[in-house]
């Protein structure tokens, strides 16, 4: 195949969704008009939560969140360093810290026991979030901030579709966010979703996203009661997020076939760690990542990434550690050593081409290649 013929994502638009947005733009209302409220509406009733509240991105939301519990200068959060860079980022938005706490192998979420013997006076929330769209552990950690009395906010940007014990993502916390860049499970372009039972949190959200203004206030377009941001979501955006949320079963559908066609290919591969998925899951795939074993170092990962790159296929390291970005090692003096289990991991994974409407053949064609580097890789540190 041609030279990057086979891409890491591809979003997964059809002519409904192109309809949709010519409807709007054919209307009066580009943003604020009923596609918003609408979108909002369907999320709800998927979810089972009270509010929904469409915002800009998911950083957005998170930003939202965090501004909403009260969290600010002073405070700390507990999140994961193995993640997009954004859920850390937003802790740092509000002037709180974030304390970093390492991943269990496995699901590679927060350890649960590990976010326990953190806690501090000075925790004021815990940010989990659920990598690559696997809920395993999240029932552990709403334990674990019950018990400490502290809000759960749920980073469930990788996660829409999945649950555990037929509990939905996103619902686990006192509040959860859900991001819609076009490689995730539904796409509106850009865009995110805040979603709690919490009425107050919900109406601070709503306030948050629309440059302080108070819902329902009756003070008018120029009236604001607050700081806030333009973090709103347009027509057009959530006319895509509508569709989108109608086909997310088939969404769904689609990407575990892909996801099960690659696991039954290196099932038998001994230098491939496959990803750990719970029988109480139900998975919602947001990218495949797979880890290279024991034998290989982040030195012979990055060797294969590059390889294949070369032959076409796109690829990543998913994630590097957020603690070692270079912003957050000179902000806080972290090290290399300091999360082991995430540091170990991310020298691992290689993150493989996926989207809904991957072939038999291109995945054959990953997969020839995939060997093919492994082979080559393993000869490289033998030679």
């Amino acid at each position: 195949m041609d030279a990057l013929q086979i891409g890491l994502s591809s979003p997964d638009i059809t002519k409904a969704e192109i309809d949709a947005v010519v409807e709007v733009l054919k209307g009066r209302h580009l943003s604020l008009g009923p596609k918003g409220p609408e979108f909002e509406s369907a999320f709800r009733r998927y979810l089972g939560v009270d509010h929904a509240i469409a915002v800009s991105s998911g950083t957005a939301g998170l930003h939202c969140c965090l501004m909403g519990l009260n969290i600010g200068p002073g405070d700390e959060v507990i999140t994961t360093p193995f993640s997009f860079i954004a859920s850390s980022n937003a802790i740092l938005m509000v002037g709180a810290k974030p304390v970093f706490v390492d991943i269990e192998s496995t699901a590679l979420n927060l350890d649960a026991e590990k976010v326990e013997k953190a806690i501090t006076s000075k925790t004021k929330a815990i940010l989990g979030v659920e990598a690559f769209g696997n809920p395993c552990g999240m029932t552990e950690l709403a334990k674990v901030a019950q018990r400490h009395e502290l809000p759960l906010i749920e980073d469930s940007c990788e996660g829409l579709g999945s649950s555990y014990k037929k509990r939905k993502v996103g619902t686990f916390g006192r509040c959860g966010v859900f991001g819609f860049y076009p490689n995730k499970q539904i796409t509106t372009g850009e865009g995110g979703m805040i979603v709690t039972n919490d009425e107050r949190l919900a109406n601070l959200c709503r306030s948050y996203r629309n440059q302080g203004r108070d819902p329902g206030s009756g003070g008018g377009w120029l009236a604001h009661q607050r700081l806030g941001y333009n973090y709103r979501m347009s027509d057009i955006n959530a006319a895509i997020g509508i569709v989108q949320m109608q086909r997310l079963d088939e969404i769904v559908e689609k990407r575990q076939r892909v996801a099960h066609d690659y696991i039954t290919h290196l099932l038998d591969n001994t230098h491939i760690i496959l990803p750990t998925i719970d029988a109480d899951t139900v998975m919602s795939w947001f990218v495949f990542v797979v880890r290279l074993s024991d034998a290989f170092t982040g030195e012979d990962r990055d060797f294969l990434l590059n390889y294949l790159k070369r032959n076409g296929i796109g690829c990543s390291n998913y994630f590097p550690p957020i603690h070692l970005q270079p912003f957050y090692a000179e902000q806080f003096g972290y090290k290399r050593g300091d999360f082991p289990v995430t540091e170990y991991v991310s020298d691992r994974t290689v993150a493989l081409p996926f989207h809904n409407n991957l072939t038999a053949l291109e995945i054959e064609t990953v997969i020839h290649h995939l060997n093919h580097g492994i082979e080559l890789t393993l000869h490289r540190k033998d030679a």
